[in-house]
């Protein structure tokens, strides 16, 4: 260990959440890090000792890895896929979540870290909300698909060995991640309503609640469970604190890139039935349902609030977009 630094294990630092954490704790003074992928991807950082690593699943060996190491984040995962055309996609979840999640935890107790930082999914609580009834982390798990299944077997897993081995378990389920550099739906949306295209959309009317979580936000939470003492063995959700509505969220995003989105009224129910009869009625329940989480654990056992706001963090996104448009 150099000097008083603690080191950090990190995983999936070539993706989107991993790849975030990284940057924000390279030339920290508190903090040496291991970075470990299966393909690096990103300009490497000298004082980072990489590490490429072909098989996250339940045979990779972590020992020489884990040795002297204080903290492991593991942010590495078979992440949700839409369409899977997996024969059996549980057990592929499973193989990277589960098995591969287990069995670096169990090399890294043996090792003696003391603290394992697991990002799980939202997904874990279920898929909506009702009205006035945000998840909370202590609400029974409800997962529907396989790769919320996946991630609440890891969690159970997790908690099992903590008790057996006493090594610190902190989980963390983000609700949908935003920041620079953000891909899938949240890049489409931004590139549709960049395009100033004046269609209007029947969107004008959706009165849900959705959470999200800028990726500044998750960080800081991450690197706060890193060292809180409270944070051990609990379970944590996490967003900006600030739910919007998709009516909303289309406005406030065109605002962020220099356009305005036409918004007209439209029955919800009438769009859900319609959304039915041509086969997206998953994505219609996205775009109309509730998900909302309660974030007050956090500041009751952390003191963690939200260090960054909604609305400036679609702004940082946006411009990150734009820039990366010309680039």
């Amino acid at each position: 260990m150099e000097g008083t630094k603690k080191v950090v294990l990190l995983t999936g630092v070539s993706g989107f959440v991993g790849r975030a954490l990284l940057d924000s704790l390279v030339g920290s003074a508190s903090y040496q890090v291991r970075a470990c992928a299966r393909n690096i991807g990103v300009a490497e950082h000298p004082d980072v000792e990489y590490i490429t690593m072909g098989d996250l699943g339940g045979d990779a060996r972590w020992e020489s890895l884990a040795q002297d190491v204080d903290v492991v984040v593991h942010a590495a995962a078979r992440v949700h896929v839409m369409n899977d055309k997996s024969a059996d996609p549980l057990a592929e979840f499973r193989k990277v979540n589960v098995d591969g999640t287990l069995n670096l935890a169990r090399q890294a107790a043996a090792s003696g870290v003391r603290r394992f930082v697991f990002i799980s999914s939202i997904k874990v609580n279920g898929e909506f909300t009702l009205p006035g009834r945000p998840f909370t982390a202590n609400d029974s798990p409800c997962p529907v698909d396989p790769y919320g299944i996946s991630k609440l077997e890891a969690e159970n897993g997790l908690l099992a060995l903590s008790k057996s081995t006493g090594m610190e378990i902190v989980i963390i389920r983000p609700v949908l991640v935003y920041g620079p550099g953000v891909k899938a739906n949240f890049r489409n949306m931004m590139a549709f309503l960049a395009k100033g295209v004046s269609i209007p959309l029947p969107l004008g009317s959706v009165n849900n609640k959705r959470s999200l979580v800028a990726l500044d936000n998750l960080v800081d939470l991450i690197k706060t469970c890193m060292v809180h003492p409270a944070a051990a063995n609990q379970i944590f959700l996490v967003s900006d604190g600030n739910d919007v509505s998709t009516t909303e969220l289309l406005r406030k995003v065109a605002h962020s890139v220099g356009t305005k989105a036409v918004l007209v009224p439209f029955p919800v129910k009438l769009l859900m039935f319609m959304a039915t009869l041509v086969g997206k009625k998953g994505v219609a329940t996205r775009l109309f349902g509730s998900l909302q989480v309660d974030i007050s654990k956090n500041h009751q056992l952390l003191g963690w609030l939200p260090p960054v706001t909604l609305d400036a963090s679609l702004k940082k996104t946006a411009n990150a977009y734009l820039e990366s448009k010309f680039e």
